[in-house]
């Protein structure tokens, strides 16, 4: 019989798909065959002809399950959906049956089986299966994520636990994740404390890493749907830092921090040539992770022929700098098949913070 897990979550953004790569990775070390589903997508793409929701692609990527990829996202609410779903353009029991029968066909094939939600317990409230009421209908017990903290995450977990208690559906777990390094064992224990009377188990997840929270240069050059020129083989390179070239080229050099992503006007053409020149010297190759050259001005001939001799990785984009800046600053980092180190890097630590054996226990 095909164990399940419901992976539900207090909101965006609290590393959900992160924990479901990590749980995969984990229950692939102890069951031979394991499955995935993102029961109701809402960003969608297309993948090998079929369109499917992000994650999904992403967990049929890395884990080799392309031809079940159909199964994998069997509801995706593209532009438009919710307003058919109204509508009446889309029969009310059609997301309940595309839903069941996917499970179904992939609980046949896998011992273990991970169901990833969308957003907080009411996403998908719309077409009348909020996260909640799927985990109902599943029968898969509900494991919710969180971000770190003590106050926060109680207030985000009461205002979703309700919706779950009145679906019906089974919250075995709280895994908290992001935690301050040096506050982690204190948030766990009072949080355990909290959520005793519950029945809520409390486990703890990731530390809060910059490393996992900050982007790639690949996925900024997603983010700014321009690509990535100089050297590609870079392009999984983590940016930790985002500066603004706009002091002197003295300044912003020797203000340079580590794996630094720097933001240079087009007409700027001193510090593009510095900054290209110094990407030889490996003590500043350690630091300058690449440029982003924003700008309606053209960069002058020379300039640019210095630029492309240094392979140093940028980004070269017409509009303005603050536009620029502004869309990195506010960014989202989230994991793609292409960033490698990144999802390494999730699933050796996994084995380290996440107790996987603990988490099946409360399966039953």
């Amino acid at each position: 019989m095909c164990r399940k897990i419901f992976i539900a979550a207090t909101g965006q953004n609290s590393g959900k798909t992160t924990i479901s790569v990590s749980l995969m990775h984990l229950a692939r070390k102890k069951y031979g065959r394991v499955g995935f589903i993102k029961a109701i997508g809402p960003k969608c793409q297309v993948f090998n002809g079929v369109t499917v929701d992000k994650d999904a692609a992403l967990m049929a990527r890395l884990f080799g399950l392309e031809e079940d990829i159909a199964r994998m996202s069997p509801v995706v609410l593209g532009r438009g959906s919710t307003k058919k779903f109204i509508d009446g353009e889309i029969p009310a029991l059609y997301p309940i049956e595309r839903i069941t029968e996917a499970c179904r066909e992939l609980e046949k094939k896998n011992d273990f089986l991970i169901i990833e939600g969308a957003g907080h317990g009411g996403v998908g409230s719309v077409i009348g299966l909020n996260n909640a009421r799927v985990a109902k209908m599943l029968g898969a017990p509900v494991l919710m994520v969180s971000g770190g903290g003590i106050g926060n995450v109680i207030d985000s977990v009461q205002l979703n636990l309700p919706l779950y208690r009145l679906e019906g559906a089974d919250m075995k777990a709280l895994l908290v994740n992001k935690l301050i390094p040096e506050k982690r064992q204190t948030s766990l224990a009072y949080l355990q404390r909290a959520f005793a009377p519950h029945d809520i188990a409390v486990i703890g997840a990731f530390d809060f890493s910059p490393v996992l929270a900050n982007p790639t240069l690949n996925s900024l050059s997603r983010l700014l749907a321009h690509p990535l020129k100089g050297d590609v083989s870079q392009g999984t390179r983590i940016v930790h830092n985002i500066q603004l070239g706009a002091a002197s080229s003295q300044r912003v050099i020797d203000g340079l921090l580590e794996s630094t992503l720097l933001v240079v006007t087009s007409s700027r053409d001193e510090l593009i040539v510095t900054t290209s020149s110094l990407y030889h010297i490996p003590a500043y190759r350690e630091k300058i992770a690449g440029l982003i050259i924003p700008g309606h001005a053209p960069v002058s001939a020379i300039t640019q022929q210095i630029l492309d001799g240094s392979d140093i990785p940028y980004i070269r984009i017409h509009e303005s700098t603050a536009e620029v800046f502004s869309a990195m600053n506010y960014h989202v980092s989230k994991i793609s098949a292409e960033d490698t180190e990144k999802i390494d890097l999730v699933k050796s630590q996994a084995e380290e913070v996440i107790d996987f054996d603990a988490i099946d226990a409360l399966l039953g």
